[in-house]
């Protein structure tokens, strides 16, 4: 069962990377003026980066307890540990480490542009987002329809 939970909530998780880099940032932008635009994207992000913590936090909690349950195979820093956990540092660098430093580059303050640190930022968000696909490929359940 612990499995099923962890297969969902990464597929929950990297189908809300995908919405929120394809459908609602884009759009958001195409629709309303910029700095209304701005805004709501950064309260999007706001509320990923939360559930980028929490999500992360629980599939390594439910893949330590399916290892140390005898579950998963492998050694203790296995793919299905070290995925959650990397996309737990890039959020933590890409939103709550950079994001004061590109409300100080808006205001002329640091040594670095908005766009540099944008970029930055975008390059965290994609590796994160790359880092959850492949735990969701990694842990959904293998077998034909009905195995269990």
């Amino acid at each position: 069962m612990l499995m099923r939970i962890r297969a969902l909530l990464a597929a929950l998780w990297a189908g809300e990377l995908l919405a929120v880099a394809f459908l609602a940032a884009p759009n958001a932008f195409a629709t309303l003026d910029r700095a209304m635009a701005g805004q709501y994207v950064a309260r999007l992000f706001e509320m990923d980066a939360r559930i980028a913590l929490a999500s992360g936090l629980l599939l390594a909690m439910m893949s330590r307890r399916l290892q140390r349950d005898g579950l998963l195979p492998g050694s203790v820093m296995s793919w299905d540990l070290i995925l959650p956990l990397l996309a737990i540092g890039l959020t933590a660098f890409g939103y709550y480490g950079l994001q004061p430093l590109m409300d100080a580059a808006r205001s002329g303050q640091g040594s670095w542009t908005f766009m540099q640190l944008h970029a930055v930022s975008l390059v965290c968000f994609g590796l994160r987002g790359l880092a959850v696909l492949a735990l969701a490929w990694r842990v959904q359940p293998r077998g034909g329809v009905g195995s269990r």
